[in-house]
């Protein structure tokens, strides 16, 4: 009912005089009646609901989601009011547009650096197979540097008989340790033989002296095979393996460096359009990149043989010398001068036992 009437309220005319007044209506006692009555139902409510409301906005706070701006002056009509909710969701909305459009920019870029690199890779594949077929049957040219194939030629050569006697020092260095454990066993079989032998223990104890002896030079030898072994490994599997790969990029060099060469005369030789001579312009530069590669890893050849056979023979003398020196002195019984051989090449052996690993390096 008391909304019923604060609707008629605000819905009443006020008229006013020529002279500004309001005039007197027959409803002004109701409209007085109505608004007391209102404000004591107001009075009563608020007095309740305003504590609750009071406590509610102090621990929550208000909510800015909900908050509105008003667009023109008060009572301006609902098209100016704006709620900032719709305001945040644009922003977000506009952001991550922004940024799932710079991923698939990125993304783009990527794939097409990876075709185009694929590209690349294609025509090089495509333009050195074709050279290499053409040399495998006698009709395209090759780049021929004849001192320089031929110092190649001779340390592949020379790789192969390291190789090989690599694999025959280290069968013999397999087979003495086994003829070493093989005396060292038989030398305590002597020793325990002569001690339940009273009637032999004479010539049990002499064996076993001896093949005591014996496995103890065996020992020192199988150290300095051991080291020349090492050495030749080093030589044979590192030093000159790093050579034979700068000399295979060097060979790849030298194919990829015909194979323009070869697509650059041909294009000379066509007609002289302005496609034509793009195409010889981009040949030519393809051209002299792949020289400038050519040369520089063949400069890198010459100066690496150079130093590998150096350092083959500073380390072959030295490996040949100690392996003949401890091979007479141990088949000649000549423990001292096998010991100082030892010394001279800063050898040093092992204690027993030392070839089992730790059990750090077992975990």
């Amino acid at each position: 009912m008391t909304d019923s009437i604060m609707s008629k309220a605000a819905t009443m005319e006020i008229p006013i005089n020529s002279n500004g007044d309001t005039g007197t209506l027959p409803e002004d006692d109701s409209l007085e009646q109505a608004a007391k009555l209102q404000w004591s139902l107001d009075e009563k409510l608020g007095s309740s609901r305003g504590t609750r409301d009071l406590q509610q906005v102090m621990v929550s706070g208000p909510n800015l989601n909900e908050t509105s701006i008003v667009s023109g002056g008060y009572g301006g009509t609902a098209e100016g009011i704006i709620p900032t909710s719709s305001i945040k969701g644009s922003n977000m909305h506009h952001s991550s547009s922004s940024s799932s459009m710079t991923a698939e920019e990125s993304t783009r870029g990527v794939a097409v650096e990876k075709l185009e690199t694929m590209k690349k890779w294609g025509i090089n594949t495509y333009k050195c197979t074709k050279q290499m077929i053409s040399e495998r049957f006698g009709r395209g040219s090759r780049t021929v540097d004849l001192e320089l194939e031929a110092q190649i030629e001779v340390l592949r050569d020379t790789k192969r008989k390291y190789e090989n006697v690599l694999r025959l020092a280290r069968a013999l260095t397999n087979h003495f340790y086994n003829m070493v454990q093989t005396q060292h066993a038989l030398g305590d079989t002597f020793a325990d033989l002569s001690q339940k032998s009273p009637e032999l223990r004479d010539e049990f104890g002499y064996n076993a002296e001896t093949q005591k002896l014996l496995c103890k030079n065996g020992e020192t030898l199988l150290g300095a095979v051991n080291f020349f072994v090492s050495s030749i490994n080093t030589l044979v599997n590192k030093t000159m393996e790093d050579t034979l790969m700068t000399i295979k990029m060097y060979e790849n060099a030298r194919l990829e460096f015909d194979a323009y060469r070869s697509d650059l005369e041909e294009l000379s030789l066509g007609p002289r359009d302005a496609v034509a001579m793009a195409r010889i312009d981009a040949a030519q530069e393809q051209y002299q990149l792949q020289k400038e590669k050519y040369e520089r890893l063949r400069s890198d050849v010459i100066i690496k043989l150079k130093f590998l056979e150096e350092n083959k023979v500073k380390v072959m003398h030295k490996q040949l010398l100690l392996f003949h020196n401890a091979i007479s002195a141990y088949f000649a019984g000549n423990q001292q001068q096998l010991e100082q051989t030892l010394k001279q090449f800063n050898i040093k052996l092992r204690p027993p036992g030392a070839d089992k690993p730790s059990w750090l390096e077992e975990q």
